[in-house]
């Protein structure tokens, strides 16, 4: 098998409040931790200047006992691009907190009437206690609220007590619900499925202008010569991975000929937007990608993770049963951490859903900094008894 020498890399990362180069300096981390684990080195460089979206280039290598055997020793170049969305992160969250918690709910009324609540019952049921928890809970605290302001009433005293219980009821909510549901990082929940709604209906000018300028920047990106392209997308950054790749294909069907292009989805949410019924542009997008002969489709998977639709066929469940179906490459957590970490996060769903691009402990068949930096083609992460490393 022939090593990597040179690979450009499109990294998407999910929903989170991280900019570009904050994303760099969790990469940096991440290989780090990695390059300690399975004993090579690895130079990550700093962001290129000027760069847009954030680029920085990552040189991993064997390493050698001897000076003399540094010729013949394995040497990979990556150019890693991070397309983050934290421009719509901000967005999303820059209202007040009552404008949060209504635009919140809407979506998730819009989801509902779409048949996406109904979608993700009925293939990931954990998903969709995923999505109804932060509405849940924020409805039981305004339930709560409510009744705290009118307990005096309620109990036969003159409505005019409402005067003390009402202000006593918003500092509940206020300084009691808020900060105890950030442990839960409700308002940004409540954001997260404002822009699945966003990247499902396509409906929002400034959405959709972003995806156009982001599109054009991956192109930009595709020009550069390399042994390898791997298009990498995380959560959230699925969906947005789905529709930049599905506008390129639209416009040149044969972008990647000639070229070696593994798509690799990690813990992917295109269907929390695609299943629902105005989503017929991002399924068709879905379909464009599945069917291009370049593109090898990797759908990495976790059972511990709920933030995920876990052996759910996400080709076919858009609607395109008969186009090539995604690599299935199913992962354990637990796998890649020490006993110790894992169950120190084991609890924290949010935390487990972040591990697929975070370092590891131990050495695992899944590794993101090895599928992105490392020597060996990212297809060798399609087959369980391949090699991570030269042996």
């Amino acid at each position: 098998m022939k090593l990597i020498e040179k690979r450009v890399v499109l990294h998407f990362p999910g929903f989170e409040p991280l900019d570009g180069v904050a994303h760099r300096g969790r990469y940096e981390r991440s290989a780090r931790q990695s390059a300690a684990v399975w004993g090579y080195s690895v130079e990550t460089g700093p962001v290129d200047a000027g760069s847009d979206p954030v680029s920085f280039e990552v040189r991993t290598a064997e390493r050698v006992a001897v000076p003399e055997a540094v010729s013949s020793a394995w040497q990979t170049k990556s150019r890693i691009h991070m397309v983050d969305h934290d421009t719509l992160v901000r967005k999303l969250r820059a209202g007040n907190t009552l404008s949060q918690i209504i635009a919140g709910f809407r979506s998730c009324a819009e989801i509902m009437l779409e048949g996406g609540m109904r979608g993700y019952f009925r293939h990931a049921w954990r998903f969709g206690l995923f999505f109804l928890f932060p509405f849940l809970l924020t409805a039981l605290a305004i339930a709560l609220t409510a009744q705290i302001a009118i307990l005096p009433y309620s109990v036969g005293f003159s409505p005019w007590h409402m005067l003390w219980s009402a202000p006593l009821a918003l500092c509940f909510f206020i300084f009691a619900f808020l900060p105890f549901s950030e442990r839960f990082h409700t308002l940004h929940l409540f954001a997260d499925w404002e822009m699945a709604v966003a990247l499902g209906r396509m409906d929002r000018t400034d959405f959709n202008d972003w995806l156009e300028d982001r599109a054009a920047a991956v192109r930009k990106a595709l020009d550069e010569e390399a042994d390898e392209y791997v298009i990498a997308s995380h959560s959230m950054g699925s969906s947005v991975a789905a529709h930049v790749i599905g506008i390129l294909l639209e416009r040149e069907p044969q972008i990647f000929k000639g070229k070696r292009v593994v798509f690799a989805t990690l813990g992917s949410a295109i269907l929390q937007c695609a299943l629902m019924s105005s989503a017929t542009l991002l399924r068709a997008r879905v379909g464009l990608i599945a069917r291009c002969p370049e593109i090898s489709w990797l759908d990495v998977q976790c059972l511990t993770d709920s933030i995920n639709f876990y052996k759910v066929p996400v080709v076919a469940v858009s609607g395109h049963a008969d186009a090539p179906q995604a690599k299935m490459i199913l992962i354990r957590v637990k796998q890649m951490l020490t006993r110790e970490h894992y169950r120190k996060i084991r609890k924290d769903q949010l935390r487990v859903h972040r591990q697929y691009v975070l370092g590891p402990d131990l050495q695992a068949p899944f590794d993101f900094t090895l599928l992105t930096s490392g020597p060996m083609p990212a297809s060798v992460f399609a087959d369980p008894d391949e090699k991570r490393m030269p042996g």
